[in-house]
C-alpha cells in the first residue's frame, strides 16, 4: 500500500487545509536583459544592411562609368565585322580595346564574338 502526502496546515477551525501553490510570478527583464533581447532582434537587419552596402560596392564603382556615353548609335552587324573593326572605325585616333570594351558593356556581351544580322549600340564618339 503507498500513501500520498499532502502539505497541510491547521486552519482556523482547528482543521487541516491543503497548502495552495504560490502564483506564477511574471517574468521581469532588466534594463540589460532588454538590451540583450534588443540586440538579438536587429542584428538581421544589420547584418543585411551590411551584406547590401558592401555588395554594392561594384555598382557604385560603374556609376561613374554610366554616364560616359548618353547618346547611342545603332547598327546591324555583316558577314566578317567584329567589334575591333568597328572600333578603329569609331575612332580611329583612339585606342580600340577601351571601345570594344565599352560596345561590350553596353550590349551585355560576354565575349567579343558576334554574329551576323545582330544588332549592338555603339556609343556615339565625339
Amino acid at each position: 500500500m503507498s500513501a500520498v502526502i499532502v502539505p497541510t496546515r491547521l486552519g482556523t477551525s482547528g482543521r487541516p487545509q491543503p497548502i495552495e501553490a504560490p502564483a506564477a510570478t511574471r517574468l521581469r527583464l532588466t534594463r540589460r536583459g532588454r538590451a540583450v533581447f534588443t540586440g538579438l532582434a536587429a542584428l538581421p537587419l544589420v547584418v543585411w544592411a551590411l551584406i547590401a552596402v558592401l555588395g554594392s560596392g561594384g555598382a557604385a564603382a560603374d556609376s561613374g562609368a554610366a554616364g560616359a556615353a548618353t547618346s547611342f548609335e545603332y547598327v546591324t552587324i555583316g558577314n566578317g565585322d567584329s567589334l575591333w573593326a568597328l572600333a578603329e572605325s569609331l575612332a580611329p585616333q583612339g585606342d580600340p580595346r577601351e571601345l570594344v570594351d565599352e560596345i561590350m558593356r553596353l550590349n551585355g556581351l560576354d565575349d567579343a564574338v558576334v554574329e551576323p544580322g545582330q544588332r549592338l549600340a555603339l556609343p556615339v564618339v565625339p
